[in-house]
């Protein structure tokens, strides 16, 4: 089993899923506090974005969410790591935690290696078997889980989302896989997104805005 962990772990609130507009409340609340720390004003941030004012307005007021790209572009204005973006105010000190689990060791490593490059602030744990995946889940609260499809095993990718999601329903689940045949039976599992092996990090930064649920701190 290949294990990689990064610092620290946080848990989620026991809440119902959230909507988009909530999604949007947590994300400008968020954005309007480290925009504040950075003294940049909002028409400041829209000239560096070369959007309107209104815009940044509207997604600290959580009416719009930006999409991935601008979210990146967003993060690169205020000089932050993307994920401090993806947590609502107030848990800066807590860090993202996410699993990975594929069994090939190769793919593996360099998968983990391309999520530590979008989330380098992120607890990153990777395991080959699914069982130690689940063992693991059941002991610390798991934010976004990285599922390959087909693991060689009796347990799929799509079992194993449905055993994560009943330890913890407000997992993110993103799959990966080499066959986009399987996209139609994964998006019935209740996942998050559906990434094509091999994995970019322009791929993975583009799964930040389809999150089903809040990534945030207990």
């Amino acid at each position: 089993m290949l294990y990689v962990s990064v610092n620290v772990f946080f848990t989620n609130k026991n809440t119902a899923p959230r909507s988009e507009t909530v999604v949007g409340i947590s994300f400008g609340e968020t954005l309007r506090k480290y925009r504040m720390e950075k003294g940049i004003s909002q028409q400041e941030l829209a000239q560096k974005m070369f959007v309107d004012r209104s815009s940044v307005t509207r997604w600290e007021s959580g009416t719009r969410l930006p999409d991935a790209v601008m979210i990146s572009c967003i993060a690169d204005c205020l000089d932050l790591d993307v994920s401090l973006l993806l947590k609502p105010a107030g848990y800066e000190n807590e860090k993202i935690n996410v699993i990975v689990v594929d069994d090939e060791e190769i793919i593996l490593s360099g998968e983990i290696d391309v999520l530590r490059d979008v989330m380098p602030e992120a607890s990153i744990s990777g395991f080959q078997k699914g069982s130690d995946a689940l063992s693991y889940a059941k002991r610390e609260r798991v934010d976004i889980a990285f599922l390959d499809v087909m693991m060689g095993s009796t347990r799929t990718g799509l079992d194993l989302c449905r055993e994560l999601l009943e330890i913890n329903p407000l997992t993110n689940v993103i799959y990966l896989t080499a066959y986009a045949d399987y996209a139609l039976d994964a998006w019935k599992t209740g996942a998050s997104g559906f990434l094509l092996k091999p994995i970019s990090a322009e791929d993975v930064r583009t799964q930040f805005s389809l999150l089903r649920h809040a990534i945030r701190g207990g």
